[in-house]
């Protein structure tokens, strides 16, 4: 008698989802990872619960106490305008101050100067009338020369401070600068005419340091 063949087992679908769920239980009880993505999911009421739970922005015109701060910015808006006038006006009378403070300074040292000043004129003076008196075949000499390179320093010195003489010879007459000791009746000079200064004049700055004594014609 011949022998058939064992024919294979067939498995159900069933039992392969079975086997597979106890051998993904029995892989989890061994500590394997396993990732599962799970999506949790919220009621509707526990959605609106969580955003009720949220903090609502309150209304700025039901703000406690707005109305007040309110005010009071608008005092302090209107104090801190106030106070950059009150800066702006006491910035301005100090540098007004300070202006007028260092135009007095400065005309107290003019003052001050001036006098010291109108003390060295007699000593040019005498300089001019000592040079002047040198004869002509006398001005090589060393002495004479020293005398005058003396004279020209200090002229430079004077002339670098403000000093300077008018040279009132041949312009028009003038009391706020001249000082006229003579009148002469001369037709070849214009009327009002200084015809010599007789002592020189001199400028300190814009201010009369010695007034010049002339000659006028006419």
């Amino acid at each position: 008698m011949a022998r058939t063949k064992a024919q294979p087992k067939q498995t159900s679908v069933e039992e392969t989802v079975e086997e597979l769920k106890v051998t993904e239980e029995a892989t989890v009880e061994e500590g394997t990872d396993v990732k599962i993505n799970e999506t949790e999911n919220v009621s509707a009421e526990d959605a609106e619960a969580v955003e009720a739970a949220k903090p609502k922005p309150v209304p700025k015109g039901s703000r406690r106490g707005s109305k007040a701060l309110q005010v009071e910015l608008e005092k302090t808006k209107e104090l801190a305008k106030d106070n950059e006038e009150k800066y702006k006006r006491l910035l301005a009378e100090f540098e007004n101050a300070r202006v007028r403070n260092e135009k007095e300074s400065k005309k107290l040292y003019d003052i001050g100067a001036k006098d010291a000043l109108e003390k060295l004129l007699p000593v040019v003076d005498n300089f001019e009338r000592a040079l002047a008196s040198i004869p002509e075949e006398d001005k090589d000499r060393g002495f004479e020369q020293g005398i005058d390179m003396i004279y020209k320093q200090l002229m430079s010195s004077l002339e670098g401070i403000g000093v300077v003489p008018m040279n009132a010879e041949g312009k028009n007459f003038d009391p706020d600068l001249h000082n006229a000791v003579i009148h002469i009746e001369d037709e070849s000079f214009d009327e009002n005419i200084v015809v010599e200064e007789m002592q020189k004049g001199y400028m300190y700055k814009d201010q009369v340091l010695r007034h010049s004594m002339v000659k006028v014609a006419n």
